[in-house]
C-alpha cells in the first residue's frame, strides 16, 4: 500500500491509537490535538505536528476526526469549513445516530464527502485486522480511503445512511454489556461452588458458539414476524430459568438479571405466545420501546 498525507484531529487515548496506526501502516501523519503535549510520543515517531486545525487540514488527504462529542467535531470543523470543501472527513468520535445524520448534512451543504464510523475495539485493540470499524456515509468517500481505513481494522460498510454505524454501535455495545452480565453472573455462580473462573469460561466460549448458531436463526425470525417454537418454546425457557433462579438462591447469588429475562418472558407468555421461540420476546423490548 503507497503511503498517503492523513490528518488526525484529537489524541486522546484513541485517536492516539489511531495516528499510530496510520503510522505504523507508513503513512505520512498530520496531527493535531488542543494540548499540544499529547501529540509528543507521534511525534517522535515521524508524525508532523500541526499548531492548530487550519494548519493541520491544510494539506490533502483524508481528515480523520477523534474528539470527545459531535459538538467538539462541529466546533472544530466549521472555523475551516471552506478550506474542507472538496476533501473527505472521516468521523471516528462516539455518539448517536441523529448526530451523525445531523453533521452528514452539515457537510454535504459545504461540499465535504463525509464518513461516520465506530471504531468495535478499544485502543490497544487499533491496527488488528481481526477487529471490525464500522463505516456509514457517503460510499464514495469509503471506496477512496479504504485502504488507508485498513490500517485501524477491517473497515465494514453498512451503507450511505450516515447514522448506521452510530446505531450498530450503541445496539453491539448493548450486545456487550448483556453477554459481559451474563457471563460474570454465571461465574459468581459456579464460583460459589469452587469452579475457577478460566474453567468456567473455557466451557462458555464453547457455548457461545452455539448462541450465535441460535442468533442467526432466530434472525431470520424476527425479519419475519414468524416465531415457530420447533426448538424450544417460550414455556419450557420459563420452567428452565426456574432452575437457575433456584440455585443461585441457594449460593447467595444475585438473582436480579435472571429475574429480569424472566419477567420479560412472562409478558410474552400473557400474551398467548408462549409455544413460539424465545424470538418472539423482541416483542416484549418493542412495547417498552
Amino acid at each position: 500500500m503507497s503511503a498517503q498525507n492523513v490528518t488526525v484531529l484529537g489524541l486522546g487515548q484513541m485517536g492516539a491509537a489511531l495516528a499510530g496506526a496510520l503510522l505504523e501502516g507508513g503513512h505520512r501523519v498530520t496531527v493535531w490535538n488542543r494540548t499540544p503535549a499529547k501529540a509528543d510520543p507521534l511525534v517522535a515517531r515521524g508524525a508532523v505536528r500541526a499548531a492548530d486545525v487550519a494548519e493541520a487540514v491544510a494539506g490533502d488527504g483524508p481528515v480523520v476526526v477523534c474528539v470527545l462529542d459531535y459538538a467538539a467535531v462541529l466546533e472544530r470543523l466549521t472555523p475551516v469549513a471552506d478550506r474542507l470543501r472538496g476533501r473527505d472527513v472521516v468521523n471516528l468520535t462516539s455518539g448517536s445516530p441523529e448526530q451523525a445524520r445531523a453533521v452528514a448534512a452539515w457537510a454535504a451543504e459545504r461540499g465535504i464527502g463525509y464518513l461516520d464510523g465506530a471504531v468495535m475495539t478499544t485502543p490497544p485493540g487499533v491496527g488488528d485486522p481481526a477487529n471490525m470499524v464500522l463505516y456509514s456515509g457517503d460510499p464514495a468517500v469509503l471506496a477512496a480511503h479504504r485502504a488507508v481505513l485498513a490500517a485501524f481494522g477491517d473497515p465494514v460498510d453498512l451503507g450511505a445512511d450516515a447514522g448506521l454505524a452510530s446505531l450498530y454501535d450503541a445496539g453491539l455495545l448493548g450486545l456487550m454489556w448483556s453477554v459481559f452480565g451474563g457471563w460474570l453472573h454465571a461465574t459468581a455462580l459456579t464460583g460459589a461452588d469452587g469452579v475457577a473462573a478460566t474453567d468456567f469460561t473455557a466451557v462458555a466460549d464453547r457455548w457461545l458458539r452455539t448462541v450465535s448458531w441460535f442468533m442467526t436463526g432466530y434472525a431470520g425470525q424476527v425479519d419475519a414476524g414468524v416465531y415457530p417454537g420447533h426448538d424450544a418454546t417460550v414455556d419450557v425457557q420459563v420452567a428452565a430459568i426456574g432452575h437457575l433462579l433456584e440455585a443461585g438462591e441457594a449460593r447467595g447469588v444475585d438473582a436480579r438479571l435472571p429475574e429480569l429475562h424472566l419477567e420479560l418472558m412472562r409478558e410474552v407468555v400473557a400474551a398467548g405466545h408462549g409455544g413460539d421461540s424465545y424470538a418472539r420476546v423482541i416483542e416484549a423490548f418493542r412495547r417498552k420501546g
